[in-house]
């Protein structure tokens, strides 16, 4: 659906707001995914429409994507009221009238709801930092095959090359509370906290099962999406190259 284009607040100033939104569970943004169904501004009014792959998508995850919409939409100067819902889910009315309501996931579901959202965000911003810590570092042994997995312990943030996979690291490890500056080890737990050399091999094979599971989990949703809605696929934008559709293979241990 065209947007309606009144006023200093445009649809492209919009879809930048919700380009930071990130499904927690695929740590990509909503508006690359495709899940951005339509936008319409007027008058300083921003209505927007979210869809997700199936009907059944954990509600949880639903409440905080649309939740985290309405929040980054309603940053935008110049946007006064906001209405974000979400289409097609067996909880659409709920989560629809609990967000209008400004009802909170717990008022929205009541007994059915955990305590809290604030855990279950922290979980998976400490699993996108490890596959984003996996990415850099697979790169780095591609990079240079003389390189023994054993030495990667070793490897700071400056040993890094300057690029997107760096970048998006550093914003994981800054959403942590980790050190970003050059001497900081690359290779550590969500507490900032190193493995000793000779657990080295096996820390990265764990970090590589948690991004392999996360790229696999975001190629599948891509297209289940592209199934429930023919031609959603025109609205996802292509992956990173440190995001291939295939997993990375895993590297050969040095002995």
């Amino acid at each position: 659906m065209p947007a309606v284009l009144t006023g200093a607040v445009t649809e492209a100033d919009v879809r930048r707001a919700l380009g930071t939104v990130v499904d927690p569970e695929l740590d990509e943004p909503i508006t690359d995914l495709g899940f951005v169904r339509s936008v319409v501004v007027g008058d300083g009014a921003v209505e927007v429409h979210l869809r997700l792959p199936t009907s059944f998508c954990a509600p949880n995850f639903a409440w905080l994507m649309v939740s985290d919409a309405r929040d980054a939409v309603a940053g935008v100067p110049g946007v006064g009221r906001v209405v974000v819902e979400l289409d097609d889910h067996h909880d659409s009315d709920l989560i629809n009238r609990g967000l209008a309501a400004d009802a909170g996931y717990v008022g929205t579901f009541g007994h059915e709801a955990e305590e809290s959202l604030d855990e279950l965000r922290a979980v998976f911003q400490r699993k996108a930092h490890t596959a984003a810590m996996e990415r850099a570092l697979t790169a780095l042994l591609r990079a240079d095959p003389t390189r023994a997995e054993a030495d990667i312990g070793e490897v700071t943030l400056a040993d890094l090359p300057a690029g997107p996979t760096t970048e998006a690291l550093v914003r994981r490890r800054a959403t942590l509370g980790l050190p970003v500056d050059g001497e900081a080890p690359v290779l550590v737990d969500a507490e900032g906290r190193r493995p000793d050399r000779a657990a080295v091999p096996l820390t990265l094979r764990r970090a590589r099962s948690v991004r392999i599971s996360i790229d696999g989990n975001a190629h599948f949703c891509r297209g289940l999406l592209a199934t429930r809605y023919p031609g959603a696929e025109d609205d996802q934008v292509p992956r990173a190259d440190d995001r291939p559709l295939l997993p990375l293979l895993p590297q050969k241990v040095n002995s």
